[in-house]
C-alpha cells in the first residue's frame, strides 16, 4: 500500500492505496509495523528512487499511524507462522504485528485473500 501511493506507473492503484491511507488515518484506525516502514524506505529509495526528504515526509505521515515495533516476542512469533503455515518470514512479521496490535484486517496483496492469520482477516485492496 504504502508502495503504491507514490507509484505512478500504476495510476488506479496508487489512487487506491491513497485513498484507503487516507481514510484510515482520518479515522485513527491505520496501523503499520516497522517491517512495513522498512520495506517501504528500501523500495523508495531502490526502485522508486524517491529522495530522502520525501521519504522523510511520508514516514512523518505513517507514524501518526499505530506503529508496531518488532520486538523479541513478536519475531519469535513470526518465526512459529512461518513454520506452522509456510509463510515468508518477513510476511509473517507483518501478519503477527497486525495479530498484536488486534487488528481484524490485514491489507495485503502478498497473501491469499480470505486467508486468517492469529484471527486476522487478509484483504487484497487491489483484487
Amino acid at each position: 500500500m504504502l508502495v503504491y501511493a507514490d507509484a505512478g506507473d500504476e495510476p488506479a492503484r496508487q489512487r487506491q492505496a491513497l485513498d484507503l491511507i487516507l481514510a484510515h488515518r482520518e479515522a485513527g484506525t491505520g496501523v503499520v509495523s516497522t517491517q512495513v516502514l522498512q520495506e517501504f524506505v528500501n523500495v523508495a529509495l531502490r526502485k522508486l528512487r524517491l529522495p530522502a526528504p520525501l521519504i522523510r515526509e511520508r514516514l512523518a505521515v505513517y507514524s501518526r499511524f499505530d506503529v508496531v515495533p518488532a520486538s523479541p516476542a513478536l519475531i519469535e512469533a513470526a518465526l512459529d507462522l512461518h513454520v506452522l503455515r509456510g509463510v515468508s518470514f518477513y510476511d509473517a512479521l507483518i501478519a503477527q504485528a497486525a495479530v498484536v496490535s488486534g487488528c481484524e484486517v490485514l491489507l495485503s496483496e502478498d497473501f491469499q485473500t480470505g486467508t486468517s492469520l492469529g484471527g486476522v482477516r487478509v484483504v487484497n485492496p487491489f483484487a
